[in-house]
């Protein structure tokens, strides 16, 4: 009885590792996305960028909001449960700096 229980709580802590690791991705993958939208380099390779350290399957929006560049990346969790994760990271366009 013992056995099938810590089996169970085993990979569920695998899985949370996983998920964790998988948050990781969305937030590193938005903070390059925007680094190279900051850049005034063009949607494509911003998303581009993100999308390199983005996890699989990741749904990734470019916005320009005046001075402010804003890069969202959304990804599921893979496993059993579907839980959205998601980073969101926000830069100062260079252009606007004197």
């Amino acid at each position: 009885m013992v056995l099938p229980a810590l089996i169970l709580f085993g990979m569920a802590l695998i899985w949370g590792l996983m998920a964790a690791a998988a948050q990781i991705q969305c937030v590193d993958a938005a903070r390059a996305g925007a680094r190279a939208a900051a850049r005034s380099d063009p949607a494509s390779a911003a998303v581009a960028a993100a999308r390199s350290a983005a996890p699989q399957g990741a749904r990734i929006a470019v916005a320009r909001e005046g001075d402010l560049v804003r890069v969202r990346v959304e990804a599921r969790a893979a496993g059993p449960l579907a839980v959205r994760l998601g980073g969101e990271a926000v830069a100062l366009a260079e252009e606007t700096v004197r």
